[in-house]
């Protein structure tokens, strides 16, 4: 396959504008047809310039200085038996001067070009190795913070457990605060885990009506247990390329963040419809505690978070979900007034 970025392919086509202007020199082309006439040697002058600027271009001061030699030298013969004097002489080395000087003058500049370009990436890379160690220190705090309180809770559990004068009731209700807790570290090194190794993403044809469905089934009991409606307005037959277990994790945490910000009575609402623009367009939105103007500036930010728990990763883990399915999330939200999150994904088709 042609591909106009490789190296070789370049020089190809360097070899072959150089091939086809040489021919037009020695009149392999035009002679032919219209005998030996002085244009064509004036436009294969100009002509070789193409191939020189080429080289130069895509290879540097190199590139364009061996081309100029290869042409000058091939040209050479020509210009020594067909020259008539002195002074058309002068003419064709002068032409040949100005063959290296364009070679050296785009070379240089594309050199630079070079230059410059290489240390834009490697400021760029030395950026990403930042960012990327300062996300190691943000994770190694995260964690730290967050295995620190349940580890306090153990040891003063664990004291209590091994206190003989400890009575039995007591013993059985420090017993399941261990047990509560060990939970907690579980969760959250799970969590840190799971945003460290993300899985690669399949696509599939899923319906996605059915994995928000099933989703909502699966955390209805917990809504009902902090005192709160899920209303659910789903458009059937909504087929999409996604993968079907990321998928579910985003629906999860998005509609788990809605409860966490939700009030006792309050309802969330659910919508999934098909859009006119082949999309597919979820919205989840809640009236709770909503975020502020200066958190959401952050809210995609890995550990960011305003909750008193929690690593602050599953607002960052949806993003990514979202952006492996080349989709887009947007978030809407006031303080005090709710939060209405609203993912869009393309859409396979629309079954009846």
């Amino acid at each position: 396959m042609w591909t106009p970025e490789s190296a070789r392919n370049k020089i190809f086509l360097i070899a072959g504008t150089t091939v086809f202007t040489l021919a037009l020199h020695y009149g392999w082309l035009v002679e032919p047809i219209f005998g030996h006439v002085h244009w064509v040697h004036a436009i294969h002058a100009r002509l070789c310039y193409i191939p020189i600027v080429m080289a130069a271009s895509w290879f540097g001061l190199r590139g364009g200085l061996y081309t100029a030699s290869v042409i000058s030298v091939l040209v050479f013969p020509l210009v020594v038996g067909a020259v008539d004097s002195p002074h058309d002489f002068a003419n064709e080395m002068t032409e040949i001067v100005f063959y290296f000087a364009i070679a050296i003058l785009i070379g240089v500049l594309v050199e630079r070009e070079f230059a410059a370009r290489r240390r834009q990436q490697e400021a760029q890379l030395q950026m990403e190795r930042s960012h990327k160690l300062s996300l190691v220190g943000q994770l190694a705090a995260g964690v730290a913070h967050e295995i620190k309180n349940p580890l306090a809770s153990i040891k003063g559990a664990a004291d209590i457990l091994t206190d003989d004068d400890t009575s039995g009731a007591d013993r059985e209700e420090f017993k399941g605060i261990l047990r509560n807790e060990v939970k907690r570290i579980d969760a959250t090194v799970g969590e840190f885990l799971e945003f460290a190794r993300a899985k690669e993403t399949k696509l599939e044809k899923l319906d996605l009506s059915q994995t928000l469905r099933a989703t909502l089934r699966q955390i209805e009991a917990q809504a009902k247990r902090h005192g709160l409606a899920i209303e659910a307005k789903l458009q059937e037959g909504i087929v999409v390329n996604g993968d079907s277990e990321k998928l579910h994790q985003m629906i999860l945490n998005l509609i788990l963040n809605a409860i966490q910000a939700s009030r006792e009575g309050d309802a969330i609402r659910v919508i999934l419809n098909n859009r006119n623009d082949n999309t597919v367009r979820l919205a989840i939105a809640d009236s709770g505690t909503g975020i502020s103007e200066a958190a959401m500036e952050r809210v995609f930010d890995p550990f960011f978070t305003t909750k008193s728990s929690g690593a602050g990763l599953g607002l960052a883990v949806v993003k990514d979900i979202v952006d492996s399915h080349f989709g887009d999330i947007v978030i809407e939200s006031k303080e005090g007034r709710g939060t209405t999150v609203k993912v869009t994904l393309p859409c396979t088709q629309v079954e009846d």
